[in-house]
């Protein structure tokens, strides 16, 4: 193994040691052959007689009932019964999943997938030590503990009843690993850090950051979207929550876990986790939302070497101090093209600060974010079992969500729109938007808000609450927290398209019922385009008359301009206007970028006549190109297809598909479709957007409905492989089985786990 040694350098310039000086030879890396074999029996850990004994006497008490849905309704005598049954169930429907996601929150994707993702397990790693986290594990209180052996015994008891599945990897789960994925948004904090900086580090070597990185890939926004409503502002007197998760497709599991001890809990789990990450039960109803807030923060550490200890080491500069730079040795395994393993050591460094994830102008960049896996986990299991909101707020005191909005609502009447409760306090003097100054201390974290102390709105009087991933600001109409009352590092996502769009919609009742909230939910009203196309007509309109391209673009032009702004699979003015918006798009990011604006302020406010029309003529020959008109329908352009149950699909054009009427939420749809073009297609095929969605009514009886998108298996031979397709394309939700009654006369399976 390598390690990185002084090497007797006095500061540079910029008062630090370059990277490629500290990092001169091979150092900070190795790559050894260790002969590792990946074989499964060879990779487990032999069972005890114990261990056999325990998982058999959680599946006598656990019963799994499959609706005709396929969605599984779990029963145990305890929670850690039901836990076990979870996660039983959700290796039968997409045990790939389960894997891959641990894989990838353990660091060790590249055990899989080859060196080339050893990058993203190392970043995983300077965050996450497999060690700490079976200490930490043991330090656990009973409980928790509890639920955790049920989630290895859970999975491991699938895998021993089920000899012909063959994990790439993992061939027996331990207790402690879900403290590795203990949050289940759909990008961790961890992703903030990106990957080329890293690399060129730790490798002493120049790599070119991505678009996506560098943010100038057009790429589909991430997020969601939550409402609630109040009972003033409800027909017959019920709060609603819509629960609206823009994901990868088939990114969480629809379940029903109960237990004798109270758990009864409906909605989303992440695959690999035992509890429900949005959902609902009898009393309660909580919708996550990406958020806009800034607790992830980049420290430019001034470096000094040969400062500390025989071997010379590395020192930071903190106030008047010299502190040490703590150095870890992070050793990763890697498959190889011959199906074997080898090893790549690095030496990996960190201040309190946290880990070094890059340099940049000659400072060490340290990326401090919240790493609180034991109470990240209990806050997730235990929010699930809250019965109002003054429990749910009790439970969110744990202060370890750092990345999610909620919009929450509950059988007492209560609404309420919260932030991520973990959320540093900071001097608002210094923009953490950018890499402050690590040497000074009053850059550094005072600790945390208090959950009084931050923006919110719990019972507007206006009646309603949403957040789709914009700022906090509008999140309750008038009744909104006020900026100016916060410090900046409360939002930095600002206003997007879905916001004007949600008010428009709330704004528009006062009656609403469980089916006008799905209306409202699948309105086609784009306000991006209602904003952006008034610009390009008025660009044309200032043509010159007769000229050639006043000409070829007055097709199109006519189309847009007596559109409506509503997607729908026939118009031929939503094909053109999206092929135009991607256009323009791309056109300007840049100069948005350098701008320091969004795409959609820089179009709306600077893109210039020419840009625009350009963009029309770019935009109009691509479809011609590919579609042999520009005016064709949108439904034969946006598609939903699911060939097999890889994670990555290869989509074919000429494989059966369904149209799909709504469009990416960059143009303001609520109910969101990413789809593109991929190798060898023309038409575009959807990929995240709309997954699990679902209606809640909180009533003396509560009231469901939802739908995933294309259904909950992940087996092509499944009949609930694809039975949701089209209900998820047209919005049409079905009713959840949430009582027993309900599910009554629905039942297609009823078994025990293993028999």
């Amino acid at each position: 193994m390598s390690d990185v040694r002084s090497t007797g350098q006095t500061p540079g310039r910029h008062g630090g040691v370059s990277r490629r000086r500290v990092l001169g030879g091979a150092a900070g890396l190795a790559a050894v052959a260790a002969g590792l074999q990946a074989g499964s029996a060879a990779a487990a850990a032999a069972d005890t007689a114990s261990d056999t004994a325990r998982r058999r006497a959680h599946g006598a008490r656990v019963t799994i009932t499959r609706d005709d849905w396929g969605v599984p309704h779990v029963v145990g005598e305890s929670d850690a019964d039901a836990v076990f049954g979870m996660m039983y169930s959700q290796a039968e429907d997409d045990f790939n999943r389960v894997e891959t996601n641990y894989l990838t929150a353990l660091g060790r994707l590249a055990e899989a997938e080859g060196e080339s993702a050893i990058w993203q397990d190392l970043r995983q790693r300077l965050y996450l030590d497999h060690d700490e986290l079976k200490k930490e594990y043991a330090r656990c209180p009973a409980w928790l503990r509890a639920l955790m052996r049920a989630w290895a015994d859970g999975l491991n008891h699938y895998l021993a009843t089920h000899p012909e599945v063959r994990p790439r990897v993992i061939h027996r789960f331990e207790p402690w690993m879900p403290l590795s994925f203990s949050e289940g948004s759909i990008g961790g904090d961890i992703e903030s850090v990106p990957l080329s900086r890293l690399e060129a580090f730790y490798t002493r070597r120049e790599v070119p950051m991505t678009d996506d990185e560098t943010g100038l890939a057009f790429r589909e926004p991430t997020g969601s979207n939550g409402m609630a409503i109040a009972p003033s502002h409800t027909r017959d007197g019920h709060a609603l929550l819509l629960i609206n998760p823009h994901t990868s497709f088939f990114f969480r599991a629809e379940q029903h876990v109960t237990s004798k001890q109270g758990l009864d809990v409906y909605g989303a789990a992440t695959w690999g986790q035992f509890f429900i990450y949005q959902g609902f039960n009898a009393r309660t109803g909580w919708m996550h939302t990406t958020s806009g807030v800034d607790n992830i923060d980049n420290f430019a550490e001034t470096i000094v070497s040969g400062t500390h200890g025989t071997g010379g080491g590395y020192s930071y500069r903190y106030g008047d101090e010299l502190r040490p730079v703590t150095t870890r040795t992070v050793t990763l395994s890697f498959r190889t093209e011959d199906g074997g393993q080898e090893r790549r050591s690095f030496t990996t460094f960190a201040t309190h600060h946290g880990p070094v994830v890059r340099e940049e102008d000659g400072k060490w960049i340290t990326c401090a974010l919240m790493n609180k896996p034991v109470d990240a986990l209990k806050q997730s299991f235990l929010r699930t079992t809250t019965k109002d909101y003054e429990e749910y707020v009790r439970i969110a005191e744990l202060k370890a969500n750092s990345s999610n909005n909620t919009l929450f609502a509950d059988s007492k009447g209560d609404i309420a729109f919260l932030m991520p409760q973990f959320m540093p306090k900071r001097d608002d003097r210094f923009d953490y938007l950018r890499n402050v100054d690590g040497s000074d201390p009053a850059t550094d974290w005072n600790g945390l808000h208090s959950l009084a102390s931050m923006p919110k709105a719990v019972n507007p009087r206006n009646g309603w609450a949403f957040n789709t991933n914009n700022w906090p600001w509008t999140a309750a109409g008038d009744e909104s927290p006020d900026a100016a009352d916060y410090p900046r590092y409360f939002d930095k996502a600002g206003e997007n398209p879905r916001g004007p769009q949600a008010i428009r919609v709330l704004t528009a009742r006062k009656d609403f019922t469980p089916r006008t909230l799905i209306e409202a939910a699948f309105d086609p009203y784009l306000t991006a385009f209602a904003r952006l196309l008034p610009g390009l007509v008025a660009a044309w309109d200032r043509l010159p008359r007769g000229s050639a391209e006043r000409k070829r673009l007055a097709g199109p032009i006519a189309l847009l301009r007596d559109w409506d702004y509503r997607w729908s699979v026939e118009s031929t003015a939503m094909s053109v206007a999206v092929f135009w918006g991607e256009d323009l798009w791309t056109m300007t990011a840049q100069a948005a970028a350098d701008a320091g604006l969004s795409g959609w302020d820089y179009m709306a406010g600077h893109a210039t006549d020419a840009q625009r029309l350009e963009a029309l003529g770019t935009a109009s020959a691509r479809l011609e190109r590919d579609f042999g008109s520009w005016g064709v329908k949108w439904g034969e352009i946006n598609r939903y297809q699911r060939n097999d149950g890889a994670i990555v699909q290869q989509f074919d054009d000429d494989k059966p598909s369904i149209p799909v009427p709504f469009a990416s939420s960059r143009w303001g749809s609520l109910a969101s479709f990413g789809a593109k073009a991929y190798p060898g297609t023309k038409r575009y095929y959807g990929t995240s957007g709309n997954s699990f969605v679902a209606v809640v009514e909180f009533g003396p009886r509560l009231r469901a409905w939802a739908v995933t998108a294309g259904g909950v298996s992940g087996h092509p031979g499944s009949p609930h492989f694809d039975d949701q397709a089209a209900r998820y394309a047209s919005g049409d939700l079905r009713r959840v089985y949430f009582y027993p009654d309900e599910l009554e006369g629905h039942v297609e399976r009823r078994y025990r786990p293993g028999i």
